[in-house]
């Protein structure tokens, strides 16, 4: 173990744990120092608002643990609440709560691919599918990232051989900020007799119609998202049919095997979803109207992006010179940590900037100012 992470080390892949002593609207401190972040997920910035976990807590009476999985007695009133919510937002039968992004995604591929069976599975896909996959009973095919030509070819050629087939993407694509094209999806997936999973998770709150992300009134099968993010919550969620949801209960492992989350989280969830959708839907078009000026200003200052959403990846290369850039911008008091293989592929190592509500414009021009002289 010690000769591997000297290799990491030396390959500049080597990670710690920062030291996060606070965080506020836009800030975070590490180590005693206060940085401008620019690597949060909570897009609408809803997890640092204290004036909502304040007017939250006020009338809160609830468990701060389940102490069981669903199956036995980790259920509650607050979940189905929840479930039934999501379930609407996103015009679906039936919903099912997961302890994290990680376990839906994982939970639900390796209960649906059996043996027999194939996933059909964007290459840039999150970890969470991939590892879903190698620990389903079945095949996956990896098709070109965006490439839905090649997709089509390979369901020409492959999709014969199986019994179930699934298509999976992520709507917007973790790393590079990108947007699958779910309704080409839709086309092929009905055209070669095969399920369309959309991982939500980066768009569920933050971009498209209403909440629904980018399959939002869009006929995917099966949806998943987390409520970790956008939300400023805990939590995931996976909404289909009523059979699809039956089938995960009774096969889906990390459901079925999990302490289920406590009903203080997930009331917090819904209340934010149902009593505050208005606020949501204000910090919602704060984060569309700063997207827009950010994308505008990468096209004066000559940056090129892959990105159309909130999160905008600077690729610089190499592992050494990404985090001597990311060290630079620390030293400027930005937060913008560098992300490394195998997170992404090698040799695009990155600085992955995500954009929230609460972000100002004459922050991202600076970063962009610093990143021009390094690059």
């Amino acid at each position: 173990m010690k000769q591997e992470l000297e290799q990491l080390k030396n390959k500049g892949q080597f990670r710690t744990i920062p030291n996060v002593q606070s965080k506020s609207d836009g800030k975070i401190i590490i180590d005693g120092k206060e940085y401008i972040n620019f690597a949060s997920n909570d897009y609408l910035g809803i997890s640092t608002k204290t004036e909502l976990r304040k007017e939250f807590l006020e009338n809160a009476d609830y468990l701060m643990s389940t102490a069981s999985a669903r199956l036995l007695t980790g259920s509650s009133p607050e979940y189905k609440s929840l479930e039934k919510t999501v379930a609407n937002i996103f015009n679906k039968d039936a919903a099912l709560i997961f302890n994290t992004g990680y376990q839906c995604n994982l939970g639900v591929i390796s209960a649906l691919i059996r043996k027999g069976d194939v996933v059909f599975s964007d290459k840039l896909n999150h970890a969470s599918i991939i590892d879903g996959m190698r620990l389903a009973e079945g095949d996956f095919i990896r098709y070109k990232h965006l490439d839905y030509g090649n997709l089509e070819k390979l369901l020409i050629s492959k999709r014969k051989d199986y019994k179930r087939a699934l298509i999976v993407t992520e709507s917007v694509f973790s790393m590079d900020g990108d947007i699958a094209d779910i309704e080409r999806l839709i086309w092929l997936k009905d055209k070669y007799d095969c399920l369309l999973m959309v991982d939500e998770a980066h768009a569920f709150c933050a971009c498209g119609r209403e909440f629904a992300g980018i399959s939002s009134g869009k006929d995917a099968d099966i949806i998943t998202a987390t409520f970790g993010k956008a939300v400023g919550s805990f939590g995931a969620l996976c909404v289909s049919d009523n059979t699809v949801i039956s089938y995960l209960i009774n096969k889906a492992r990390s459901f079925i095997f999990s302490t289920s989350i406590p009903p203080i989280n997930i009331a917090w969830s819904n209340w934010l979803l149902t009593e505050k959708s208005d606020y949501l839907q204000e910090q919602k078009q704060k984060l569309k109207l700063i997207t827009e000026k950010v994308h505008d200003l990468m096209t004066k200052m000559n940056f090129q992006t892959v990105s159309s959403s909130h999160i905008i990846p600077i690729v610089i290369g190499s592992n050494n010179n990404t985090v001597k850039i990311s060290e630079k911008l620390r030293a400027e008091g930005f937060y913008i940590p560098a992300i490394r293989p195998p997170t992404v592929p090698e040799g695009s190592s990155r600085l992955r900037i995500s954009l929230t509500a609460d972000a100002k414009l004459e922050d991202f021009r600076r970063v962009l100012e610093i990143i021009s002289q390094y690059t």
